[in-house]
């Protein structure tokens, strides 16, 4: 069968005589064209497919990269679980030493080298070892345990220091910052004991080790300290101190501190914290408005519990300035409760029973009938030598109509527990973490931990009090409970979980239909200790002298500050300009193509009538 002639026209930009053919007998010629013809059309071919898939590829990486990049950077912290990288020279080091009531801890931090942009803060995160674990070292007692003996406590300390210069490699020694900084235990000693064990720290620890260790790198830090330390770790974690990247991100105006009159700022919304210990309740979240007192005594109170204090690395730029409310309850932890809740019963009960001449409480026939204990259990008192009986009846709003008194709230408005002052808080534009007993009062026994729900939680722990001592034992016996749940975590369930309820609703103010709670234990997967806020404190001013010095550098190396996506809009720019000099010499060659066809055809016209061919005009 023989081949049919196809005459392919490019019209476009080529010269309108520019055709392929397939010859009709037996195809001998596959391209009617010439060689240079075929080059340049593949180039131009290749020129033009090289720079679509530039385009494409830029486009699907920094476009899926830009969609993505608030998930991305939420699951880098989620499985930040890579050993850290001791022989990469662009890590640095950070130690502190959280010196408790019962023990004292130290963590290492390590991170990059500053990106260079003054608006970020530091990528500070827990060093891990080659296993993959968090180095972190605990040692007991408490350094409070030395105030008689100061001269130890360098040699109490050693331990952990020596820990630590094992693991950050020893290059990096004198430029690592060391932070010892001493909590509850410390805050009770006298100051001269307090002074006498911070000397001989600072006189003995740079004779040993080659720490960045200075004066003001030893400390016994306030409550007030402690908790703002807390709200930067776990804001850091959840990424509340970068920029607002996606619309749906919540975010609030802001009036920075000392510029009121200037316009409030955008940006992210930051969560607060409440934290309920055994001993202590604490709370801490922003102020983002300019707040007002209602008396110069309240405000005087208000000038202790809120901090003030700039995260950025310039001083001059007000874009991490943070004013935070913090505020500690001694004696409104869930077992102190518990303690001062029993004292008032024992006490109370005695006083009737002489008044009224009973015996209710004295025999185990005659128990005190407490409402904040699971039906029929049974329990005891035993205060200077007397045994007060008590019998679960296990209601838990009458549990919570009993302690209300405890609260210790005032008439006055912007008050909280024990008459504190506290700012007000605009709850539909709020977020707030609770850990330790909220966490604990939600998950142990209720398995309700996560997103509070008021009338959730009280139906669960109406039905909890409610439900026989027996039964609950048999449930714990097979093991429905959490892992780490003990039988003094079912016994106390009852009153723990009226006293968090009554402490977040009534205590501060926090409606009942108020949904953006969390209690947690970790955030990501990870516990968040204060010491980590107290080293993005403390190292703030480093990014400075990273940025200074990449000022520098670049100022000797131009070349290395071109960064990989400046590199590709370069790459894109040459193509669109070897892809125009092809266009450009394309059409040239169809000028001169019409030329030299215009010249053909008079020639052949004067051949054609016998005349001989006429010169061009002009040539000589």
């Amino acid at each position: 069968m023989g081949c049919v002639a196809v005459v392919i026209g490019i019209s476009c930009l080529f010269p309108a005589s520019w055709h392929f053919s397939i010859s009709p007998v037996g195809c001998p010629r596959i391209l009617n064209t010439n060689l240079r013809q075929i080059i340049v059309i593949s180039v131009l071919a290749a020129a033009v497919s090289l720079l679509y898939f530039s385009v494409v590829i830029i486009r699907n990486k920094y476009g899926r990269l830009t969609r993505d990049k608030k998930f991305q950077r939420y699951l880098a912290r989620v499985t930040d679980i890579e050993a850290t990288d001791t022989n990469n020279p662009n890590v640095n080091y950070g130690i502190v030493v959280d010196c408790g009531s019962s023990g004292s801890r130290i963590f290492v931090y390590c991170w990059p080298r500053h990106n260079g942009n003054p608006r970020d803060l530091l990528d500070i995160r827990q060093m891990r070892d080659k296993n993959r674990k968090p180095v972190v070292m605990k040692i007991k007692p408490g350094i409070s345990e030395f105030a008689t003996s100061p001269e130890k406590v360098s040699d109490y300390i050693s331990p952990l220091l020596n820990f630590a210069a094992e693991h950050v490699p020893r290059a990096k020694h004198k430029e690592t910052p060391l932070y010892i900084l001493c909590t509850a235990g410390m805050r009770i000693l006298p100051e001269s004991q307090q002074k006498a064990i911070l000397e001989d720290l600072l006189t003995d620890i740079p004779v040993h080790f080659d720490f960045l260790f200075s004066d003001s790198h030893a400390e016994v830090i306030s409550g007030k300290q402690e908790g703002v330390y807390a709200w930067i770790g776990i804001n850091f974690v959840l990424g509340r101190f970068e920029h607002i990247e996606d619309d749906d991100e919540a975010v609030v105006e802001v009036n920075i501190p000392g510029s009121e009159s200037s316009e409030a700022i955008v940006r992210k919304r930051t969560a607060g914290i409440l934290d309920m210990g055994g001993v202590s309740t604490q709370i801490a979240y922003e102020v983002p408005k300019t707040v007002s007192f209602a008396s110069s005594q309240q405000e005087e109170v208000a000038k202790n519990l809120l901090a003030e204090f700039n995260l950025g690395c310039d001083v001059h730029q007000t874009e991490h300035v943070y004013r935070v409310y913090v505020a500690t309850f001694l004696g409104f932890g869930g077992n102190a409760a518990r303690q001062r809740y029993e004292d008032r019963i024992f006490a109370n009960t005695i006083q009737k029973n002489r008044l009224l001449g009973k015996q209710n409480g004295l025999t185990p026939d005659m128990p005190f009938l407490d409402p904040c204990l699971p039906l029929d259990i049974k329990d005891e008192i035993q205060q200077n030598g007397q045994t007060l009986y008590l019998r679960g009846t296990g209601d838990f709003d009458l549990c919570r109509e009993t302690i209300q008194p405890f609260m210790n709230k005032t008439n006055e408005t912007q008050t909280s527990l024990n008459g504190i002052y506290q700012p007000p808080i605009h709850f539909p534009n709020s977020e707030f973490y609770g850990f330790s007993e909220f966490y604990y009062c939600t998950e142990d026994v209720l398995r309700m931990g996560g997103d509070y729900n008021a009338a959730k939680f009280t139906k669960a722990a109406k039905d909890y009090c409610a439900t026989k001592w027996s039964i609950l034992r048999e449930r714990f016996d097979r093991g429905l409970y959490a892992s780490h749940a003990d039988l003094h975590r079912l016994k106390y369930q009852c009153f723990k979980s009226a006293w968090m309820f009554e402490v977040f609703h009534r205590g501060f103010s926090f409606p009942v239909n108020y949904r953006n709670l969390k209690t947690a234990l970790q955030v990501y997967d990870k516990e968040v200790q204060w010491t980590l806020g107290a080293i993005l404190y403390r190292t703030r001013f480093l990014p400075l002298r990273d940025i200074q010095q990449e000022a520098f550098r670049a100022s000797h190396n131009h070349w290395r500050g071109v960064s990989f996506v400046y590199n590709h809009y370069l790459f894109s720019g040459c193509f669109l300009v070897v892809l125009l000099a092809i266009l450009l010499y394309l059409l040239r060659l169809r000028r001169i193509h019409r030329r030299t066809l215009r010249s053909s055809s008079a020639a052949t016209l004067w051949m054609e009538e016998g005349l001989p061919a006429q010169k061009p005009a002009g040539t000589l």
